[in-house]
């Protein structure tokens, strides 16, 4: 079971499936560029996933930065004995 030059690890071992898409969809996932639409749709899955990733950590940054100063600083105290908890650990 070899790979292909170009393919993703899981490939060899994903089923495909088949999904009904208009042709305007199909034509504007050629246009993107990918070497074949699933490649465009995983790309595309990613890209989302990575906007939603960020969009979580600066809801949670702006979270943060609305605590009063007394529970910032409790929470920093926290996460210090948790990170000093893993010290040393490999």
């Amino acid at each position: 079971m070899g790979l292909s030059a170009g393919s993703a690890v899981y490939d060899w071992y994903m089923a495909s499936t088949t999904v009904k898409i208009s042709v305007e969809t199909r034509e504007r996932l050629r246009a993107l560029g990918g070497n074949t639409c699933d490649e465009t749709i995983v790309k595309a899955l990613d890209a989302l996933e990575a906007d939603r990733f960020w969009a979580d950590a600066d809801a949670a940054a702006a979270w943060r930065r609305s605590l009063p100063n007394d529970d910032r600083q409790r929470l920093a105290a926290h996460e210090h004995r948790i990170d000093a908890a893993f010290d040393g650990i490999e």
